[in-house]
């Protein structure tokens, strides 16, 4: 008799499920569970926002939007098991828009925009935003949604729709360049 092996289902994270929970309860008109939603989530939406769209105020006017829109749309959110990857849809979405906005009166191809995403100067005002000065855009963006919303590579691949090999190899490269930069600042104080 043969024995057939079934994967046994994942277990949604802690957190993934708190959030998921809280996101239900907003969907059913809790406006309370918006509280510890932002609370949960909101650097990570910030942080995500400002690698992509390299200015604060406007990471911030994304990051209260994104809420908004969350606000809105709860009722129409399905579990997938990772909320937080339809937080970073949205945020992604918003900036986009964001950047869209900066330049409509060019007629840019969708390529053209994508690209928008990665030219403009990062703010020095931050530490840690000066710190990912010195990353590549996508390194960036890699080394923020490992760090902040905790996501594995292989959801960070995903989402960046990048092979996981090369989101390895840039994450690792990334905090090599990271430790370096914090021990030089180390160093001179």
């Amino acid at each position: 008799m043969q024995t057939i092996h079934t994967a046994a289902p994942q277990e949604m994270d802690p957190s993934d499920a708190r959030l998921e929970s809280l996101i239900a309860r907003l969907a059913q008109g809790e406006t309370a569970a918006m509280g510890p939603i932002y609370d949960m989530t909101s650097s990570a939406v910030y942080a995500y926002a400002l690698t992509l769209l390299k200015h604060s105020f406007d990471a911030e006017d994304v990051l209260h939007d994104c809420y908004l829109r969350l606000y809105e749309a709860a009722g129409s959110y399905r579990s997938m098991g990772k909320p937080m990857a339809y937080l970073m849809t949205i945020t992604r979405n918003l900036c986009l828009d964001r950047l869209k906005e900066r330049n409509r009166q060019t007629e840019l191809s969708e390529e053209a925009w994508e690209h928008l995403l990665r030219v403009e100067d990062v703010p020095d005002n931050l530490q840690a935003a000066e710190w990912l000065q010195v990353l590549k855009e996508e390194e960036q963006q890699i080394v923020v949604l490992h760090a902040l919303t905790g996501w594995k590579h292989r959801e960070i691949a995903a989402f960046l729709k990048l092979p996981l090999a090369t989101v390895l190899s840039k994450y690792a490269r990334a905090m090599k360049k990271l430790r370096n930069v914090i021990a030089e600042r180390n160093e001179t104080i």
